[in-house]
């Protein structure tokens, strides 16, 4: 059985930054990349960031250059450092696996919430 868990939101204000993070438990065979997702209040599930197996990383344009994602793969766990945060950036991020066609798995944990605001 495979388990995301996020963690590491909170409340920060604008051009603050906060460090996720997504422990991964079991075992995805082959899997293509880590996302991780945001999903805005009112809005459908974005990909914002994913790294793929082989290390190559990809971030939405909303995003580039504020973001950053990487893994540990000792432990299972892929980070999302955000800094220059601005309140359109706020919602639920949730990380999951990546099919090579861009389609998520179905392996939804319950997501940390980042709200920023002054």
């Amino acid at each position: 059985q495979v388990q995301f868990v996020e963690s590491g939101g909170g409340l920060v204000q604008p051009g603050g930054s906060l460090r996720l993070s997504c422990a991964r438990s079991g075992s995805i065979f082959s899997i293509y990349a880590i996302g991780w997702y945001r999903q805005a209040p009112g809005k459908p599930r974005e990909l914002v960031a994913k790294i793929t197996r082989g290390g190559i990383v990809n971030y939405a344009d909303s995003v580039k250059g504020r973001f950053t994602i990487s893994r540990d793969m000792a432990s299972n766990t892929v980070y999302l450092q955000m800094n220059s945060l601005k309140p359109e950036d706020t919602g639920v991020y949730f990380c999951n696996g990546v099919q090579s066609s861009g389609e998520s798995y179905n392996y939804w944990g319950q997501g940390t919430q980042v709200t920023v605001s002054s």
